[in-house]
C-alpha cells in the first residue's frame, strides 16, 4: 500500500456536491492499494500513520503523533499513486490492485485507524472526488509498504 499523508488544519471531500468526509486538525490521507497488498500492509500502515510523530511539540519539534494530539484522519482512496509514468505518455495501473481486492483493504485501514482511537471520516471508493485541504506546515510524507519486514 502506499498512502500520501499530509498535516492539515482541516480538510474535506465531496462527492456530487454532497459532503462525504470532514475533518479538523490531523491527516489527509491518499491511499492507493497495490496488487498483492493484504491485510499484514494495512495493519503495519495504520500503526505507522498513527504514531508517526509528525506533529509539533510545545517548542516546535515534530515529537507527537497523530494519537498524541487527539487529531482525526480523512481517507481518501486513490489508485493513480500507483500510476507507472515512467513509459510513454499516459501511465499504466497494472501495479494497483483491482476494485475488488482494493476497496476490502481501504476499508480495513479505515477501521484499523479506528481501532487504535483515531477518528475517520473517509471519502466513497471509485468515486470522483473534490477534496478540499488546508495544508499545516506543509507537513507532507510518502509511505510506501512495499518491502515492510516488520
Amino acid at each position: 500500500m502506499i498512502a500520501v499523508i499530509q498535516r492539515v488544519n482541516r480538510a474535506s471531500v465531496t462527492v456530487e456536491d454532497h459532503l462525504a468526509g470532514a475533518i479538523g486538525h490531523g491527516l489527509l490521507i491518499l491511499l492507493g492499494a497495490a496488487r498483492g497488498d493484504g491485510e499484514r500492509e494495512a495493519r503495519y500502515l495504520c500503526d505507522k500513520v498513527a504514531n508517526l510523530r509528525i506533529f509539533s511539540d510545545s517548542d516546535g519539534k515534530m515529537n507527537h503523533s497523530l494519537k498524541d494530539v487527539g487529531g482525526s484522519a480523512l481517507v481518501v482512496s486513490q489508485f493513480t499513486l500507483l500510476g507507472d509514468w515512467r513509459n510513454g505518455r499516459r501511465p499504466g495501473y497494472e501495479m494497483a490492485a483491482p476494485p475488488a481486492e482494493a476497496k476490502p483493504l481501504m476499508e480495513m485501514f479505515i477501521e484499523g485507524l479506528r481501532d487504535l482511537g483515531v477518528k475517520v471520516d473517509s471519502g466513497v471508493f471509485g468515486a470522483h472526488m473534490k477534496v478540499n485541504l488546508e495544508n499545516d506546515g506543509p507537513v507532507t510524507f510518502v509511505l510506501d509498504t512495499a518491502g515492510i519486514t516488520a
